[in-house]
């Protein structure tokens, strides 16, 4: 009976990992529960690694933004020319509504699979769980070169990605590190915050830390981790 019940609570936890995927779960979800929600982290729990590869001058985008206090946060610390974008109307249309009274907030919706940015627009382009979701639906590995060349496009040269995942470095790095992207990339951990605080998109995610990939656009490299 036990085996049965860890079995089947398995099979939940991948039938729900690939709703993730899916735009009309998200939709549905923000429609259901509009409370801010943020997955992994908040800026606290990033912001000492952040702050040395993102300035408060840069523009940036922030992918798959959701209803998250990321980038509300961030603006209080002196980041103001940030652009949202999220697969879901219903999200950013509240949003927008939110953070009107924020002059360089700004709210779009938008597939992150297909950019309506210019080439070399941003300094920085920011992932929390976006990429996560994106591995947990069909077709996974063409969404995610998808996103990833797009990404890279409109990164200005020496531009940043920086993606917060739960995903470790012998999954992540076989997609970031493909030679198209120009990536030199670079790994860091932060220990996850404390249980009912944030939520994790693996239900059987039982590693203690999350993992930060700092991209920069440029001659591509192997990975290295800085500890």
């Amino acid at each position: 009976f036990w085996l049965k019940c860890v079995l089947l609570g398995a099979l939940f936890g991948r039938r729900v990992m690939a709703q993730y995927g899916k735009p009309e779960y998200w939709e549905e979800r923000y429609t259901r529960d509009p409370d801010p929600f943020d997955w992994y982290q908040r800026w606290a729990g990033l912001k000492d690694v952040l702050q040395e590869f993102i300035q408060p001058n840069f523009s940036i985008l922030n992918v798959g933004c959701g209803n998250s206090k990321l980038s509300e946060e961030m603006y209080e610390e002196g980041y103001h020319e940030i652009e949202n974008i999220d697969i879901s109307q219903v999200c950013i249309q509240a949003m927008r509504e939110k953070y009107n009274d924020k002059p360089g907030m700004n709210y779009q919706q938008m597939d992150c699979r297909e950019l309506k940015y210019p080439d070399g627009t941003f300094n920085a382009v920011l992932d929390k769980g976006t990429i996560d979701s994106i591995l947990c639906g069909e077709g996974s590995t063409h969404n995610a070169q998808k996103t990833f060349s797009e990404i890279s496009r409109v990164l200005k040269p020496n531009g940043v990605y920086v993606a917060i995942s739960h995903g470790a470095p012998s999954y992540r790095l076989t997609y970031l590190q493909r030679p198209e992207y120009g990536w030199s990339v670079k790994i860091q951990q932060v220990q996850k915050p404390m249980m009912g605080m944030t939520a994790s998109l693996a239900p059987d995610d039982k590693d203690n830390v999350h993992y930060i990939y700092i991209c920069t656009k440029g001659q591509g490299a192997e990975g290295e981790k800085k500890e």
